[in-house]
């Protein structure tokens, strides 16, 4: 009984490191990206965003994240911007914005400081819900 007790534990503590260095990751990444919004082509100061970054080749892009954006922006309207950056086009871009894989999107407030980053495939749902607890966030 001990071995097993033995096992949950260090797989408690593994699971649990993994997580915490994801979290780091991510804060880190949402630190070094903060003034960066300014040298997004189309970026307008003064309505939250959603920075994407997609390549001509991810099929999961295509299939999933653009209909899901698609989706977020009809429900947000003008209230909402999306800009799409082909990481294979603007590699120092992505880059700068520690771009690892794509899908990757940041949620941008309206001042342009990145609060929410989300690596792989979200979901329209995800998205609206970090968009409503943005918009309660000062900019």
């Amino acid at each position: 009984m001990d071995d097993v007790l033995s096992r949950i534990l260090w797989a408690g503590l593994l699971i649990g490191a993994g997580v915490g260095f994801f979290l780091l990751v991510n804060r880190t990444i949402l630190h070094r990206t903060a003034g960066l919004s300014r040298y997004l082509p189309g970026w307008q100061p003064g309505r939250p965003g959603i920075l994407y970054f997609t390549t001509p080749d991810c099929a999961p892009c295509r299939t999933i994240q653009r209909p899901a954006l698609q989706r977020v922006q009809a429900e947000w309207g003008d209230r909402l911007q999306v800009i799409e950056v082909d990481a294979s086009r603007h590699a120092d871009l992505a880059k700068r914005w520690g771009v690892l894989s794509v899908p990757t999107t940041f949620l941008l407030d309206t001042s342009g400081k990145p609060r929410f980053v989300n690596h792989g495939v979200t979901h329209a749902e995800h998205l609206m819900d970090q968009l409503r607890r943005l918009s309660g966030q000062a900019g």
